[in-house]
């Protein structure tokens, strides 16, 4: 089987293990759907990211984890706070689906045989200067919030949120706040697939853009829930996208260099 119809089959059966919450909620299909995109979203970080079984279920773990769940639920409470015992319920279950998703979407890889062959390494930034640029790419999810948030909800789902403006009001500088500790934790999540994605630059910093959608919340709203009318989830689709893929396209261009993937020394000698 070639390497096309391999990816293929990845992302058919890796959806099949998101599929659980249907036997509960219903909607198979749509849960199957929302994950295979996000199997897809991940394939970039199976093919050319992290080898060992360990360092891509980390990878991938910590993504799904902390930008799917402890990023996405959070906002809910911050508009939502009579929902904080239900959000912590599915924090934590979620967390503990995710994790075993995880797992078994390493194993797979293996046994599909994805990963490329080592020919690449990826140069990193000094400790020193990364640092300060996983803080600025927070800062910059600060604005993408400004811009494009404040867009749609003028646009669009300020209808479904009448006590946002409140909220925000309330809260003054300290919004802000919180939204930039969001965008550098969220960063921080995709650090280790920053890290390790053997592509160039521009490729890497689509790749992990669209991760940090589709993984964001993007594949969720696939699917129908109690809390959104369908026009309202299709919107919040496109609000995360403008957000997560220009806070995932900043944070590979703050934080890998031009031309940092490089051939690397025992590749070379064998080519020799």
């Amino acid at each position: 089987m070639n390497l096309t119809w391999r990816v293929g089959l990845y992302c058919l059966v890796g959806g099949l293990f998101f599929t659980a919450s249907a036997l509960r909620a219903g909607h198979f299909w749509l849960w199957w759907l929302s994950g295979v995109i996000t199997v897809a979203s991940l394939a970039p970080v199976v093919r050319f990211g992290p080898r060992s079984w360990w360092a891509l279920f980390g990878s991938v773990a910590l993504a799904m984890v902390v930008v799917g769940l402890v990023c996405t639920l959070s906002e809910g409470v911050l508009f939502f706070p009579q929902m904080k015992n239900e959000v912590v319920r599915d924090l934590a279950g979620g967390t503990v689906a995710y994790l075993i998703v995880a797992a078994l979407l390493a194993a797979l890889a293996k046994l599909l045989r994805l990963a490329k062959t080592p020919g690449e390494v990826v140069e990193h930034r000094a400790v020193g200067i990364a640092i300060p640029m996983v803080l600025l790419a927070g800062l910059s999810y600060v604005l993408y919030y400004q811009v494009f948030g404040v867009i749609a909800f003028d646009l669009y789902t300020k209808q479904f949120y009448p006590q946002a403006v409140a909220i925000v009001g309330k809260l003054g500088a300290w919004f802000w706040v919180y939204q930039w500790a969001r965008g550098t934790l969220m960063v921080l999540a995709v650090l280790p697939v920053i890290y390790t994605l053997r592509l160039p630059r521009r490729q890497a910093a689509l790749a992990v853009g669209v991760l940090v959608w589709i993984v964001g919340g993007g594949a969720a709203l696939l699917v129908p829930n109690a809390a959104m009318v369908p026009a309202q989830r299709y919107a919040h689709i496109l609000e995360i996208m403008t957000q997560n893929v220009s806070l995932g396209v900043t944070a590979v261009w703050l934080l890998r260099r031009k031309g940092a993937t490089a051939v690397a020394p025992h590749a070379t000698a064998a080519a020799a």
